[in-house]
C-alpha cells in the first residue's frame, strides 16, 4: 500500500488552553517498534512562503522518505498562533510556522513542548498600501491589516510602525488601527476600500499589488543580507521523542523538496498554485506567483539570528515577555541528513 497522505483544509483550529506542558501534544503517542504504523499529523499554510511542504506531499518527497508505515494527515491554517494551538492541543504532531509564533509555543510551553528541526523558507512578505501612501508619515489614522496578533507578518509591521514613531495596541488603538484577519479577507477588504493596507506573505501581497496596492517595504530590505526566517518547522517534543526516525525522515523529505523547488522552480510553481486552488478555493495568477517567487529563497538553514532578533521586535511592541531561547533548536537530525548527503551541516 502506497503512504496514505489525506489533505484536509482546516479553516480554524479550537485547542485546550495553553496552559503549560500538560496541555501539550494531547494524547500520548505510543513510542513504535520497527515496522509499527505511525500517523504524522502535519499543519502548514496555504502560501507561497509554504512551497516546502505542498511541494513535499504533492510531489511525494514525504511519503517517499517516511515509508508505508507513515501515514500523513495534512492540516492547514491561516498563521502561525492558531497552528500553535493545533501543536498544543494534539490536533498536529509538527508543524511549518513563522518564528514569532514558535518563539511563543517555545515560551508558553517554559521551552518543554517544542524544538525547531529545520528551516523552510527566507523572505516573501511585505507591506502593501493603497497607491497614495508614499510613507510612514501619511499611515497615522489608517486602517493596517495583518494575518493574526502575534504572527510573524503582525509583529513585523508593529516593530516597523514603531520604528518610525507610530504606536498600535493589540486592541487595534493607537496611531494606527491594526485588523488581523484572514488573508484572504485581507485581498477583499482592500478591494473595497475597508482597509489602507496590509503586511502579509505570498501570494497575498502580490493579489493585494493586483488590486491596485504598492509595495510600501520589501521585507528582505529590513535584514542583513535579505535573509530571515519566514518558515520553519516546528515539532512536538513529545512526537520527537518518541518517532526520532520519523522526524528524521520527514525532513530528508523536505531536503529533497527543496532541491526540487529549486532546481525545477516553474514546475514547482504550479504544484503550489494548484494546491493553493484546492485549498482556498482561487487558483493563484500565474504571473503573481511567478514574481513573488522572486522575493522566496527555499532553504533548510532556519537563520537562528533573523528569529532570535524577531523575538527582540515582539519584546518591543509588547507581544513578548523577555524569554531565553537556548535549546530551542534541535538540529541533530538535520544535519545527520545533510551529512549523508554530503552537504554543509548547520550551526546556530
Amino acid at each position: 500500500m502506497r503512504t496514505l497522505i489525506r489533505a484536509v483544509a482546516v479553516a480554524a483550529v479550537t485547542g485546550a488552553a495553553l496552559t503549560g506542558l500538560a496541555a501539550c501534544g494531547g494524547s500520548p503517542q505510543k513510542a513504535s517498534g520497527a515496522g509499527d504504523p505511525v500517523t504524522l499529523r502535519l499543519g502548514y499554510f496555504p502560501n507561497l512562503t509554504h512551497a516546502t511542504p505542498i511541494v513535499g506531499i504533492k510531489k511525494n518527497f514525504y511519503a517517499d522518505k517516511l515509508g508505508r508505515n507513515v501515514a500523513i494527515e495534512a492540516k492547514t491554517f491561516n498563521a502561525g498562533p492558531e497552528a500553535v494551538e493545533a501543536l498544543f492541543s494534539g490536533a498536529v504532531d509538527a508543524t511549518y510556522i513563522g518564528p514569532n509564533p514558535t518563539v511563543n509555543a517555545w515560551q508558553k510551553s517554559k521551552g518543554q513542548a517544542v524544538r525547531v528541526v529545520a528551516g523552510a523558507a527566507s523572505g516573501g512578505a511585505a507591506f502593501v498600501v493603497k497607491p497614495d501612501i508614499t510613507g510612514p508619515e501619511q499611515l497615522k489614522g489608517k486602517k493596517i491589516a495583518s494575518p493574526q496578533l502575534g504572527n510573524t507578518q503582525d509583529v513585523a509591521l508593529r516593530y516597523w510602525l514603531k520604528q518610525h514613531g507610530l504606536n498600535t495596541t493589540k486592541e487595534g488603538g493607537g496611531d494606527i488601527t491594526i485588523l488581523p484577519q484572514a488573508n484572504a479577507d485581507t485581498v477583499t477588504a482592500f478591494g473595497t476600500g475597508a482597509i489602507d493596507g496590509a503586511w502579509v506573505p505570498e501570494p497575498f501581497a502580490s493579489r493585494l499589488v493586483k488590486a491596485g496596492g504598492k509595495v510600501l517595504v520589501d521585507e528582505r530590505d529590513l535584514w542583513p543580507g535579505g535573509k530571515f526566517v519566514v518558515t520553519n518547522l516546528l515539532v512536538s517534543t513529545k512526537f520527537l521523542k518518541a518517532h526520532p526516525d520519523v522526524v528524521k525522515n520527514l525532513i530528508a523529505g523536505q531536503v529533497e523538496a527543496n532541491d526540487f523547488i529549486n532546481a525545477n522552480p516553474v514546475e514547482a510553481q504550479q504544484v503550489v498554485n494548484a494546491a493553493i486552488g484546492e485549498l482556498s478555493g482561487k487558483v493563484p495568477d500565474a504571473k503573481q506567483t511567478a514574481d513573488a517567487w522572486k522575493t522566496l529563497t527555499f532553504l533548510n538553514d532556519p537563520i537562528a539570528s533573523s528569529l532570535r532578533d524577531g523575538a527582540r521586535h515582539a519584546e518591543e511592541v509588547g507581544l513578548l515577555q523577555p524569554v531565553d531561547l537556548t535549546g530551542i533548536y534541535d538540529l541533530t537530525l538535520l544535519n545527520e541528513v545533510l551529512k549523508a548527503r554530503g552537504a554543509p551541516e548547520v550551526k546556530v
